[in-house]
Parts: structure tokens; sequence; C-alpha cells
């Protein structure tokens, strides 16, 4: 077999035994639905306005009845270990960044942290069919439609199917209210090592989004407006009823965009935030998910491995927070009165170092060049509206 123009034919030892397996184009030729070029892969989320339609009106029906519901994802517990220190590694080429989009005025004095705007929550439906959700944010991008997460709140390795289902960002999100609106995935890029090897190395994602969604209300309709209506709609006592819906525009023109840096040196200060909510290996429970979490130090100075999932090259962060937190942003260089900085990793694994079944640490893939080269593959691309002048959804 050949390998297919811009598509490179990779080798990996297969986790039970020692045979060796050429799988270069499984991501293009057996899926039939991502596309890879160099080190980039990408899979179609809701492919056109009407699957996007579908999405919406998953989560927005019953006053997001389905947002409420969803839980944390994350593995079992009894996968939390001791990370190890490995040799060090180093960057591809010259560190680079790319520049933040949109200023948020400080709402708290300079003591406080000021939680960005750009953070929020991802929802989607897993392989098993449960309503889950991680942490991202909105980055930069040409288009102001980007949300950066990890790779395993995107792709599900579990089902080894090509994205999680009805995938959306909820920036700001609060119990069960959207904000700033709620925003459909169109396009997910990984690194094509993630997509196709499930290597946590490469454990990160960037997801191109249509544009917000917010409700606008409910309307009592006649039963023929409400059998043509596509958007989210409820029959009650013989009445009908439908959800009008608003255009809230793009991602970075209402939250703005966090820049993005790769190929930095460790032991840089970074600020981690996300959404932690999982209990800690022995049972205590001390986030509910509900609001966001930060926190603040030096990133590890040698390479982080997990074994457990064959990770070599992870930097650290000594963080006591839990799943839930997976995918949220680690900020360089965080300007707590413009609540904006670069996103130079991504929560992908927790560890207990101290052995006293108790989450301490967090770890992320190291930003490099490849990782420049799928952010900068998802920062160009498109995505438009679905919702109409009149509120209509588009179909």
């Amino acid at each position: 077999m050949s390998a297919q123009p811009g598509v490179t034919v990779k080798r990996i030892l297969l986790p039970a035994g020692g045979a060796v397996l050429a799988t270069g184009l499984l991501a293009t030729g057996l899926s039939g639905t991502a596309q890879a070029d160099g080190d980039v892969a990408n899979d179609p989320m809701a492919r056109n306005t009407s699957q996007a339609v579908s999405v919406a009106s998953f989560w927005l029906a019953s006053n997001g009845a389905a947002l409420r519901q969803a839980t944390q994802y994350t593995w079992d517990s009894k996968e939390v270990r001791k990370v190890v220190s490995k040799g060090g590694y180093s960057p591809d080429g010259r560190p680079g960044t790319t520049a933040p989009t949109g200023e948020s005025k400080s709402g708290g004095s300079a003591q406080n942290v000021n939680l960005p705007k750009t953070i929020g929550k991802v929802f989607f439906v897993d392989g098993s069919g449960k309503f889950r959700w991680c942490s991202g944010t909105a980055i930069q991008s040409n288009y102001r439609n980007l949300v950066s997460t990890a790779g395993h709140c995107v792709y599900d390795t579990d089902s080894n199917s090509p994205t999680m289902d009805n995938w959306v960002f909820v920036p700001g999100y609060y119990q069960g209210k959207a904000p700033w609106g709620i925003y459909v995935g169109k396009q997910a890029f990984t690194h094509y090592d993630f997509d196709t090897y499930e290597d946590y190395d490469r454990d990160y994602a960037f997801v191109t989004v249509y544009n917000g969604i917010t409700s606008n209300g409910v309307k009592r309709v006649t039963p023929r407006e409400y059998a043509g209506f596509t958007g989210p709609k409820r029959s009650w006592g013989g009445r009908h009823y439908i959800l009008l819906s608003k255009d809230a525009g793009r991602l970075g023109d209402n939250v703005g965009g966090q820049g993005f840096a790769w190929n930095q040196a460790t032991g840089k200060t970074v600020r981690a935030f996300g959404y932690p909510s999982a209990p800690h290996p022995d049972g205590n429970k001390p986030y509910s998910g509900v609001t966001p979490k930060h926190c603040y130090g030096k990133t590890t100075a040698k390479a982080v491995g997990a074994p457990w999932l064959k990770i070599e090259e992870h930097i650290g962060l000594k963080c006591a927070v839990t799943p839930g937190y997976d995918g949220g942003p680690w900020l360089m260089n965080y300007n707590n009165g413009k609540r904006l900085g670069y996103v130079n990793g991504t929560t992908s694994t927790f560890a207990d170092q101290d052995g006293n079944d108790r989450i301490d640490y967090i770890t992320s893939p190291y930003f490099d060049g490849e990782t420049a080269s799928v952010y900068n593959a998802a920062k160009n691309v498109w995505s438009g509206k679905i919702v109409g002048p009149r509120g209509e959804l588009y179909k």
C-alpha cells in the first residue's frame, strides 16, 4: 500500500506483543471521515447548518436540561498515578507567539485573579451515550471562531469514534445558563498521531465553531407554525410553543480570544483555568464543577512521563484540581487587567505525586512547532452562522 500525497506512513508498537504495524492511512482510508496533511488531521463535526441546527436544538431543548444533566468526562480514578520525570526535550524551532484579541476590563482589585471571559465548558455525547463536558477556551483566529481544548475532549479514545457527538462550546457556562450563547462545533483539528494512534503526547485540539445561538424567548404558535418550525419546540396541554433564537455573533467578538505560544522554555509561570468536578481518588470531592478555578505556578523543566498512557514529553504543574479541569488552558504572560494571555498548554492528565490518593499535579503536552501546525491549519477556516434573520434556525 502506498501513501497518499501529504500523508506520512508512521509506525507504532502495539501495546500487547512486539509486532509493528504500519497504519499511516488509517485516518483517511478506513474511517472515511478524517483527513490528514502531514502532522495535521481534521474531522468534520456538524458538517452543515442542518446538522448544526440539530445539535443546537439538542442542548437548548427544555431550557437547557441536557446541559444540566452532563457530567465531567474522565477516566477511572484508579488511573490517577504518579508521573515520572524523564530526560529533557528540545524545541523543534524558534519560540513563537500569536497575540490575543479582545480586552476585558478588570472586575476586581489587583490582588484577585480576574477570570478570563474566554473560558467555558465543551459539551458532547460520548461513545456510551452519556452527556459529558470538559473545559476549554476561545483562542485567537482569523475568523474569531476557534476553541482550544484537549484532544480526548474531541476524539473518543474509548469507542474509537472520529469525534464526540453533539459537540458545543459554552463560554462562561453557569448552572445551565449560557451568557454569551452556545457555539456548535464545525470542524476538529488534532495532531495526526492523536487522531490515529491516541498518542497523549499530542493531546490537544482546536475546533472551529459556528456563530453562537442565544435564546430570545418562547412563543405560542399554531399547529401549522409548530410543524414547520426548525428549532427547539414543545407541546404542552394541547398548546404549541417554539423557542425563538438569536444569532449571538462570532465567539471571538463576544469574549475575545487568548493568544497562542509554542516552543517556549519551561520553568515559566502560567495560570491554568478550568472546571474541576470529579472526586479525588480517596473519594473527597472539593469541587462542584459549577464555577471555574485556577492554579498558578511554574511549569516543570523536564519532560513528564505517564507510562500507562505512553506519555513521554508532557510538562507539569503543581495543582490540586480534579477531572473536569481537562481541556482548560495554561496561560503564559497572563494580564490580570485585560484577562488575556497566551495558551501554552492544555490540561491533559492528573497525577498523585505524594501517594496520598489526592491529585496534586496536572500535565500538558509540550506545545512545539507541530502544535503550531495544527493551530495554524485551524485558525484560517471559516464557519458561518445558523440562525436566520427572523430567529429561525437554518436547515
